[in-house]
């Protein structure tokens, strides 16, 4: 059966458009490691820490692991995520961002 691969693919698709909706550079695409480009290092190591406090694991990523001006969040989305879970990330994305940047 294709279920779980096909689960996959939904929510990953349902995430992407999720974040893209709420103005995050999210590329478009398939695959379920989706990152979240923000370019600032410090935002991206805020925002992780921030978002670890609203129960979403998403580890930032920036120089030396990325190159200066590319740092990101890096999510993977699961077969086992809920759309509950995925709206859950995508406001506390969006509530965060707006706290830190604002």
């Amino acid at each position: 059966s294709t279920k779980l691969r096909d689960r996959l693919e939904e929510n990953t698709h349902y995430f992407r458009k999720g974040m893209q909706d709420a103005g995050f550079d999210v590329d478009d695409g398939d695959h379920p490691i989706v990152p979240v480009m923000l370019g600032d290092a410090k935002l991206a190591q805020k925002m992780s820490r921030e978002l670890l406090e609203h129960g979403i694991y998403a580890v930032g990523f920036f120089f030396p692991v990325v190159p200066k001006g590319k740092a990101r969040i890096r999510t993977q989305i699961s077969a086992a995520h809920t759309k509950q879970d995925l709206d859950k990330a995508i406001v506390a994305f969006t509530s965060t961002y707006k706290e830190l940047s604002g």
